[in-house]
């Protein structure tokens, strides 16, 4: 018999915490060759027949073992934090192992459900926050504070800045923040690692003494900039091109007057790096409904590539049900909008803009047709799927690839290229209107009106396998 393969096979037992585990080198090694455990599984042959005395939980790890059996996560760990396991994993040396275990499922909005809830220890109401698309870690502005929770939501520490309300934030690096707020000026970099800010930045015109005191409205980034919308209080705004490595200002973008729905500053941004572009959009709403614009920037020349402006753009049957919400799919080169007054979802391929080039999507089951309106509507795009929060309620729109034969060759998209489902089935008002939805990690994140936490909807195939603390 090949000694290699007598050794992986060998049973070893452990004595952890009082409680005797049985089980092979093999599976001792599957947590890594640095873990803990595989230095276990190295003994001389002449040990092996005497346990080796853990003074750890023998419960917890009873989970773990059976996650290096089957690189599954068994139901007994619903009774264990992610913290408490995380903590466990780390002292065994296989936290990447645990890791990569508790990642959701492929987010499919149809069969997503609330899986939990953040909520950040003090100053409760969250005011932005903002995730990474690639392991769905997140930072919520709560107050002036901010909080960290990483891929497996596990709070990873809390700091608090100089400002009193942060009402716009952006992860521009690992571990730096970019931070705005309506209630006071310029834009703010600060350290989640130390606590410390480590610049900021200000509009300011030599030329015109009436720039000073600029609010930030929205943050956007590039692999080498930041761009952050900045209004003054006689509402002239600009974008502003930061750049990363020094945090000076390097171009301003799109100044406007602001004296009317047409030219005042955007509450969003957007960069495409494919395209190369910047996205930024503006909505007001009053008496007689809702206005506002779409605009292109190409921040390499700072001109403007493309916009639409409602009500006054598009087909005629559509004037006067201007949009209420905007995102843009950066995968896919897509925009999509809300409409205020009909609460349709329209769709543009970013390739081919011109004067109109919503196509409206219609759903043909008339039992999920929108028989109100879509003024308190947002709208986000995340894994070729298109979110939608009407009031409390949440739906997605999927793709359907079938209908693509049927679509004529010069155009992307018709009026049946997207199905609608409802993700939230009851609109519960009590639990508020969304105000912002956001993917990352396979999670979809959603904050409500005065909400003290963040909602986190998961594919129900891996929703409550293990609770947040």
């Amino acid at each position: 018999m090949d000694d290699r393969n007598s050794d992986t096979d060998r049973r070893i037992k452990i004595n952890v915490g009082g409680e005797l585990f049985q089980t092979t080198a093999s599976t001792l090694r599957s947590g890594g060759p640095d873990s803990l455990l595989a230095a276990l599984s190295n003994r001389t042959e002449s040990s092996f027949s005497d346990p080796v005395f853990i003074d750890r939980d023998p419960e917890i790890f009873s989970v773990l073992l059976s996650l290096l059996r089957s690189n599954r996560i068994p139901s007994t760990a619903r009774r264990f934090t992610k913290q408490e396991l995380a903590d466990e994993a780390a002292y065994y040396g296989i936290e990447s192992r645990l890791n990569s275990a508790l990642l959701p499922s492929p987010l499919s909005g149809i069969d997503a459900a609330l899986a939990d809830t953040i909520r950040p220890a003090s100053d409760g109401i969250v005011s932005a926050f903002d995730v990474d698309d690639g392991d769905g870690s997140v930072w919520i502005a709560h107050g002036g504070q901010i909080s960290g929770y990483d891929s497996n939501l596990t709070h990873t520490g809390t700091i608090r800045t100089h400002v009193d309300n942060i009402t716009a934030i952006r992860r521009i690096r690992p571990e730096i923040a970019a931070v705005g707020s309506e209630s006071a000026p310029g834009i703010h970099f600060y350290s989640l690692a130390s606590g410390v800010r480590v610049g900021s930045t200000d509009w300011r015109d030599p030329s015109d003494p009436r720039i000073y005191n600029a609010r930030v409205t929205a943050i956007a980034d590039s692999d080498d900039s930041v761009f952050a919308a900045f209004d003054c209080h006689h509402r002239e705004n600009c974008v502003l091109q930061v750049d990363k490595s020094s945090l000076k200002v390097a171009a301003e973008i799109g100044r406007q007057s602001g004296s009317s729905t047409k030219t005042m500053v955007p509450g969003n941004l957007t960069y495409l790096p494919a395209n190369g572009v910047l996205v930024g959009s503006a909505v007001a709403s009053g008496a007689f409904g809702f206005s506002g614009y779409i605009r292109l920037w190409d921040p390499r020349s700072g001109k403007l590539v493309w916009e639409t402006i409602e009500p006054g753009s598009g087909r005629s049957s559509r004037f006067g049900d201007s949009f209420a919400n905007v995102d843009v799919d950066a995968d896919e080169s897509t925009l999509f909008k809300v409409c205020s007054k009909s609460g349709d979802l329209a769709v543009a391929d970013l390739r081919k803009l011109g004067d109109d080039p919503w196509v409206y999507l219609v759903d043909k089951n008339p039992s999920l047709r929108n028989t109100g309106g879509g003024g308190n509507s947002v709208v986000h795009c995340y894994r070729k799927q298109v979110f939608v929060g009407r009031e409390g309620e949440l739906e997605v729109w999927s793709r359907v690839e079938k209908r693509e034969a049927d679509v004529e060759r010069e155009n992307r998209f018709s009026e049946e290229s997207y199905r609608r489902n409802y993700v939230d089935k009851v609109c519960d008002l009590e639990r508020g209107v969304i105000k912002k939805i956001e993917g990352g990690g396979d999670r979809l994140f959603v904050c409500r009106e005065d909400a003290e936490g963040i909602e986190v909807w998961e594919s129900s195939s891996f929703s409550g396998a293990v609770s947040v603390s």
